[in-house]
């Protein structure tokens, strides 16, 4: 593919790709934007250096691709931007955002398009990392039979089990958003099928037993988290990732406790996952 504004240099054949010859505090032209949105569809998470952004400047990068998601549990909300979910750890943090394989908020009913982080802090001695994967590749490498058999299931994906609890707020009576999407999605732009199951969002296939829903998801989980699936993004401060979720996984990697990594999130809103053979 021939980019015109922005210069794409892929980190693996598979997934991934940093973008430069862009200021994204600078108001988009509509070739630079398609590139980048081209760029996206084409790599799955895209990167881009040494980029400074205000809060109203994250939020209208965001909003290009569509209406701004507001997390429904999180309380590290950004004052008076509440579209920018605060990501944080220091040498109080019991736990980090991202620890598991995940895709975005998927137990929401229109699960996130996309999400876009800027880290403002990254640790001193190194480390902090995020690994992504593709999910078109994770399906593709399954087995003819199994893929036309995932093809007929649905997952029933639960906040409950992530969010109850999980912030140190008072969360009784509070309702968490719980969802059943089909186990293959097809992308609404590219056409292409992904896997759309993840470790932390993902309860059961309510069309199995128990036991089998548990042994398949395991299967599952185990084959996404295949090596040749994945890219591996070392941040430096000001570095942007905007990965898709619908076609992607990420991973926050939590190996530089006590040392402190600050952030802003913006998510963009998607909408419902189809199957379409």
């Amino acid at each position: 593919m021939g980019y015109q504004t922005i210069d794409v240099r892929k980190l693996t054949p598979t997934i991934g790709a940093e973008i430069f010859g862009v200021d994204l505090s600078r108001e988009l032209g509509n070739q630079q934007f398609q590139e980048i949105h081209d760029a996206l569809m084409a790599n799955l998470v895209i990167f881009f250096r040494d980029q400074t952004l205000t809060p109203e400047q994250h939020k209208d990068f965001g909003r290009r691709f569509g209406r701004l998601h507001v997390h429904p549990a999180a309380p590290g909300l950004l004052a008076g931007h509440p579209e920018i979910l605060v990501i944080k750890a220091n040498e109080k943090s019991t736990h980090v955002a991202g620890e598991e394989w995940h895709s975005d908020v998927s137990c929401e009913e229109e699960p996130p398009m996309g999400s876009i982080l800027h880290l403002h802090d990254v640790p001193a001695d190194g480390g902090g990392d995020t690994l992504f994967a593709s999910m078109y590749a994770a399906y593709e490498a399954l087995s003819a039979p199994m893929r036309q058999f995932l093809e007929s299931l649905t997952a029933i994906h639960d906040g409950e089990r992530v969010f109850r609890g999980r912030y140190g707020v008072d969360d009784r009576g509070r309702a968490f958003p719980r969802a059943e999407h089909p186990v293959v999605r097809t992308h609404p732009v590219t056409g292409r099928k992904a896997l759309f199951v993840n470790r932390w969002f993902t309860a059961r296939i309510p069309q199995l037993k128990p036991q089998e829903s548990s042994a398949l998801l395991e299967m599952l989980y185990r084959h996404t988290e295949t090596p040749e699936f994945h890219c591996r993004f070392r941040w430096r401060a000001g570095s942007i990732a905007f990965w898709d979720n619908r076609c992607a996984q990420h991973h926050a990697i939590w190996d530089y406790y006590p040392q402190r990594r600050y952030g802003h999130r913006v998510t963009i809103r998607g909408d419902k996952p189809f199957y379409r053979a």
